[in-house]
Parts: structure tokens; sequence; C-alpha cells
């Protein structure tokens, strides 16, 4: 899966900066819920599937330690040419290079919609992994009425019921800490999930 998403997203990657590749394109709501997130977190995060950089630099100016890491080598070219103050890292959100309980938080925005039903597992415990206990994780997501595959504009991605994959990141072992949504005129039905790595796994 990590080469077709790649492949598929180097080949649109200039065009998928220019139009969503800065805070501009971010919706307000989402950027006041993502910064509340990261002062909460103690200790490094990873902007996990950081994409052109301008989440790991928002969280930069906000905490401090953030590391970004994406499959997609352009992205992280260009995120290291923007924001070169920061560290950027070609890495899959299946296999982080992260020690064991070594990180605070891991940002995942969007950065699991590829993701078969049937795989969505091996990145959840791989955050689980690197996080300490109590390590928060921010997921956000498409979000609809039921599991399902829809032609994304760059490679197929999936619709996720708040509460299946909420059930799919305590299996990960997690808490789930707070859910949301948001709906509007333009726009697929948007999710997040807060939650937080458990102490007892």
């Amino acid at each position: 899966m990590d080469a077709q998403i790649r492949d598929a997203y180097s080949r649109r990657a200039d065009e998928y900066v220019e139009h969503l590749g800065s805070m501009a394109s971010v919706h307000p709501s989402d950027a006041q819920l993502v910064s509340a997130w990261a002062l909460e977190q103690d200790g490094p995060l990873i902007d996990a599937g950081c994409g052109p950089g301008h989440w790991t630099a928002f969280l930069a100016e906000r905490v401090g330690d953030v590391r970004g890491v994406d499959v997609v080598p352009r992205f992280v070219e260009h995120a290291r040419e923007t924001y070169p103050e920061q560290t950027f890292e070609t890495e899959s959100v299946d296999d982080l290079s992260a020690a064991p309980a070594s990180v605070g938080g891991i940002l995942s925005w969007y950065s699991l919609i590829h993701h078969e039903p049937s795989s969505i597992q091996v990145p959840l415990r791989e955050f689980a992994r690197v996080l300490r206990p109590g390590g928060g994780l921010l997921l956000g997501f498409f979000t609809g009425p039921s599991v399902e595959r829809f032609d994304h504009a760059v490679i197929g991605a999936y619709f996720w019921p708040v509460e299946a994959l909420s059930a799919e990141v305590q299996e990960a072992g997690f808490d789930i800490v707070e859910t949301h949504t948001r709906t509007g005129q333009g726009y697929r039905p948007h999710g997040a999930i807060l939650a937080r790595r458990r102490t007892d796994a």
C-alpha cells in the first residue's frame, strides 16, 4: 500500500502543494483543535503523514519539538526547503523509526484515509508502540454513516463512522478522550478523534 500511495501522491505532489500545502487552506476550527491538543502533550511530537510540512511548522510554533514524516519523497523535499528549521524524514506511518515509548504525541491528520479497513490496525499499533503511556493521538479523517471506499482525487480513500474508527483505535491500545465532527458546504464530512495511549497496555 505504501508504494501505491507514494506513487499516486508523487505524480500530483506539486498540485497538492499548491492547493493544500499551507495553513491558509486549513479550516479555522481544525487549527484551533490541533493547537489546543498540542499544548496538552508532554514530550516530542510526530506529524505522521506530514505532507508538505505546514502542520509540522504549525505545531513547532507551539511546542517546539516536532518531527514530520511522510512516505512521499517530494513532500519531504518541499517541507525541508520551505521549513528548513524543522526536521522531516521519509518514513511510512506503518513503520516509524522512533524508539518504543519515546514520543509524547502523534498528529495523524488525514494520513490514514487510504488504509484499507483490514490494514488500519498496522499504523494504529505502530503509533501505540512509539507513544509513551499516556501519550496523545489526534486523528483527522473523512466520516460517514458506514465504512466505505470512495474515489479520492489522488487515490481511493475511506469514509469511517466515528464509532467504528474509535473502536479500532481502542483495540490498538488507546482510550478515547473525545471526538468531533464537522460538516458544511463544499467539503466532505470531517471527523476527529483524540485518544490517549493506555498506561496499562
